[in-house]
């Protein structure tokens, strides 16, 4: 197409569109576009500078453009020259699919977005060719930075700092989608909690693989840094030759809740609880427990209660009182002792409390977190409703898209039979 100016003189001809490619899957923002001059040079002009794009042509808001030869930077890349042509997959199917053409859309911020994707999906020899399908962006893979660059980027220390502003089940829905060789240079290179709080974020299978091309070491610090019970579900997945010398190399104080959890079954409270919930002696002040349950580290269903027991306070406890919920704690006054707060009629789960028990007791206490206590009345851990959840999906849920998902009444049917009178059944 024709680049002109503002008062319709020719500057020369779209040659591309440079995009950068996010490194989750939300649309890639066009960047600017490649025009070729008539003495055929390309140059770089930004897409602030594009007024409007229409069947005339590609209009600037100005005659005057840098002339600087154009020059691909590190995590750019060309929409024609790169993204369209490229093998993909679609995530509704798992088909391998080609990409044919796409869309871009301005935005009320005046972006450029890639919203759409036009594929033709990969038939046998000599079959018909399959017809082309429109997608949404998110709906496609394979279409991350490093996968179109096809190599590891110049620059890592800037696809690390790439990752700050996303969460981590965000960084491994990435990592899911890049090559083995990637995913070990990317967790070579990220700080030890960061590599934790994602790993716990992965599908066992990527867990599996990315541990075990780590060295012995940095696997065994990595589990040292995750919470014990999603450590414990990852080395229940591991050969147990594996799994005894990762917990040979991690210290006392971090195996040893650990080798307790792995002793449970995974369908059960034992199993699915956490070690290290927030415990507190009687006399603590409402002061105390409010900044324990402040910890960032802490995720929102631990955080809200604290369980009280006698000493010790490390689990397995001394003798459980019983708990106190954080909105108790916000509506009275910081000096009064937690003591006199206590839900002692809330029931407790057992060790041994199936799946089905555990759902039943969060849908008919309407809770996120719950205590479980052995039959002499020390508390062991707590379960929190996220661990229930994942062993309500299915085992491959973390790489499903929404519209793969099973419905939630299949869910919610699956694991909890019908009981007469139970509306949350």
């Amino acid at each position: 197409m024709p680049v002109i100016s503002p008062k319709g003189e020719p500057i020369g001809k779209v040659r591309d569109i440079v995009v950068t490619l996010r490194l989750d899957r939300q649309p890639p923002r066009a960047l600017g576009i490649v025009v070729e001059l008539p003495d055929r040079r390309t140059i770089f002009v930004p897409m602030g500078r594009v007024v409007s794009i229409d069947a005339h042509g590609v209009t600037l808001s100005t005659g005057s453009v840098n002339l600087r030869g154009f020059e691909q930077r590190p995590a750019e890349a060309l929409l024609i020259g790169q993204v369209i042509g490229a093998r993909v997959r679609i995530a509704t199917t798992a088909t391998a699919a080609t990409v044919v053409d796409t869309r871009l859309d301005q935005n009320r911020s005046r972006d450029w977005l890639v919203t759409q994707v036009a594929v033709r999906e990969h038939t046998r020899p000599f079959a018909r060719r399959a017809p082309v399908q429109v997608l949404g962006w998110s709906d496609i893979r394979g279409l991350t930075g490093p996968e179109i660059l096809g190599t590891l980027p110049r620059d890592m220390h800037a696809l690390i700092a790439s990752f700050e502003g996303l969460k981590p089940a965000d960084v491994a829905n990435v990592l899911h989608d890049l090559s083995p060789a990637l995913r070990k240079a990317i967790a070579a290179s990220l700080s030890l909690d960061r590599l934790a709080d994602i790993v716990e974020e992965l599908s066992e299978s990527d867990q599996t693989e990315l541990l075990g091309s780590l060295e012995e070491s940095r696997a065994a610090d990595v589990l040292e840094a995750m919470d014990p019970d999603d450590a414990a579900d990852l080395l229940g997945e591991l050969p147990s030759t594996m799994k005894d010398r990762l917990l040979e190399l991690m210290e006392p104080e971090e195996s040893e809740p650990v080798k307790r959890l792995l002793k449970y079954s995974s369908d059960t409270a034992g199993g699915l609880m956490t070690t290290d919930p927030v415990v507190l002696t009687p006399d603590a002040t409402f002061a105390e427990a409010l900044a324990r349950v402040r910890n960032e580290e802490l995720t929102p269903a631990l955080a809200s209660m604290v369980f009280v027991c006698r000493p010790p306070q490390s689990t397995p406890t001394g003798q459980y009182i019983g708990c106190v919920h954080i909105q108790r704690l916000l509506r009275d006054a910081p000096f009064e002792l937690v003591a006199g707060a206590v839900d002692r009629e809330l029931p407790r789960l057992s060790e041994d409390a199936s799946l089905t028990e555990v759902t039943r007791f969060f849908a008919t206490y309407n809770l996120v977190c719950a205590p479980v206590v052995d039959d002499e009345g020390h508390l062991l851990g707590a379960v929190s409703v996220d661990d229930v959840l994942d062993h309500l999906l299915p085992s491959n849920w973390r790489t499903m898209s929404l519209g793969e998902m099973p419905d939630a009444g299949t869910i919610t049917m699956t694991a909890i039979p019908a009981h007469g009178g139970d509306t949350h059944g």
